[in-house]
């Protein structure tokens, strides 16, 4: 009766073992710290998101306030929209606030007068049907960019970013079929 031949046992390291050291590797590669801070830059891209998203609600502020001193009489449907976009500028301002790059505040939150000197006037449709088009596709715009970019960002900003996408999106479908 013939045996097999014994299992040759391969001289080096094993496949695993290399999988396992490269991947480690990567790992440490991966997760060294950057120039932007001792996170791996995490807390600057966060702090930066917040602002741009701060900035971001500003102008749309700026364009509710533009649309309102144009159009008067459009003050009680946008009143309310205007309120949350602004509710959205503190909460995206109110950590940028804490690290010393806040957004800048154009009106108080709630009050439709237009900001004079925050920037050039904008150029306003004149009819009010126009008008709140152009408020519309601001938000969409705005609603998209902002579900893109929460992707990029941790935990709490991705979810407030989520929730101001969302009430953008609320917004621009308010706009243009309440125009209907």
């Amino acid at each position: 009766m013939s045996y097999p031949p014994p299992a040759r046992t391969p001289s080096g390291p094993r496949r695993r073992s290399l999988i396992a050291s490269a991947t480690g590797a990567a790992l440490l590669v991966g997760c060294s710290a950057g120039p932007d801070s001792a996170d791996g830059g995490t807390t600057s891209v966060t702090e930066r998101a917040r602002a741009r998203a701060a900035r971001d609600s500003e102008g749309l502020l700026e364009r509710y306030d533009a649309v309102l001193a144009a159009h008067p009489a459009l003050a009680e449907p946008l009143e309310p929209l205007r309120a949350q976009v602004a509710a959205h500028r503190a909460a995206f301002a109110g950590r940028a606030a804490a690290t010393g790059t806040q957004a800048p505040a154009s009106a108080a939150p709630g009050s439709a007068t237009p900001t004079a000197a925050s920037s050039p006037a904008l150029a306003v449709p004149a009819g009010e049907k126009d008008a709140l088009a152009f408020l519309a596709t601001a938000e969409r715009s705005l609603a998209d960019r902002r579900a893109k970019d929460l992707l990029d960002v941790p935990g709490e900003l991705a979810r407030l970013m989520a929730s101001a996408a969302a009430a953008g999106a609320a917004h621009a479908y308010l706009l243009t079929e309440g125009a209907k």
